[in-house]
């Protein structure tokens, strides 16, 4: 099986901590000759340390939601390099937010997985490779995934403020924070797993996804067996299949321990 697996909210709770056993039942289903792909909407940087802890040194990982696909491999320098990678032009789309949310932060990640940030962003939201620019530095920039924070603003309202201004061009995603994430449009975790799938042979009856956040709901309509986390919004648990415990309560480890 393909068994497709969120980071934050899924595997790691609100304290970043992964719990004993999410660890062990991930370690189960790998070594049971599962492809064990971790999906998130994570930089690169973000999701290397997760892959170190889980054990997962082979295989494929999908970070920046769909816009990079790592593939991983011990003999690699840094145990992985880029298979995959997507870019577009968020210009048109920041200039739209920025007259709605003039005092947000802004971040454009780009393929180099490097962050060019306008704006206050806490240093543990952000991984490394940060640096600090003017709004206007962000034109032109190519870029996997755009990260928009506003402490002013509650995920809800983010997501009446985003489906207002109509954005074209990009595939957009509201956090549990007031966090926006922007995406290439048709580009999102789904989009990179049916790659990755058909790149590995796995029958699409044989896919498995456990997420909590509204950046997996493609994935979870695209997966044959989807788990939304207990404490996951409305709607991400209407796409999914099933829904099972919180992540305070291990969850994914739940659906994980079912498939062994």
């Amino acid at each position: 099986m393909l068994v497709a697996l969120d980071i934050d909210g899924t595997l790691l709770g609100p304290d970043l901590q992964l719990a004993a056993r999410v660890a062990a039942a991930v370690r189960a289903v790998a070594a049971g000759g599962h492809h064990v792909v971790i999906a998130t909407g994570r930089s690169v940087h973000g999701t290397v340390p997760v892959l170190a802890e889980l054990g997962l040194a082979r295989g494929t990982a999908v970070c920046s939601n769909g816009g990079i696909t790592l593939r991983l491999d011990p003999a690699l320098d840094g145990g992985y390099e880029i298979a995959d990678v997507v870019t577009f032009d968020p210009w048109p789309a920041l200039l739209r937010l920025r007259q709605e949310l003039p005092d947000a932060a802004y971040a454009v990640e780009t393929a180099a997985s490097q962050f060019l940030v306008a704006g206050e962003f806490p240093e543990d939201e952000m991984a490394e490779g940060v640096t600090s620019v003017d709004f206007a530095e962000l034109q032109g920039v190519p870029a996997t995934r755009v990260v928009v924070r506003s402490t002013d603003h509650t995920p809800q309202e983010f997501v009446e403020i985003t489906a207002g201004l109509g954005l074209a061009g990009v595939n957009y995603a509201v956090g549990w924070t007031a966090w926006l994430d922007l995406a290439p449009e048709g580009v999102s975790k789904a989009s990179a797993l049916e790659a990755v799938r058909r790149r590995l042979g796995v029958a699409p009856e044989r896919t498995v996804a456990v997420g909590d956040g509204r950046n997996d709901v493609e994935m979870l309509a695209w997966a044959a067996r989807s788990a939304a986390m207990g404490q996951a919004p409305a709607e991400v648990r209407a796409a999914a299949g099933e829904v099972t415990a919180s992540v305070d309560e291990d969850g994914a480890a739940l659906v994980l321990e079912s498939l062994l």
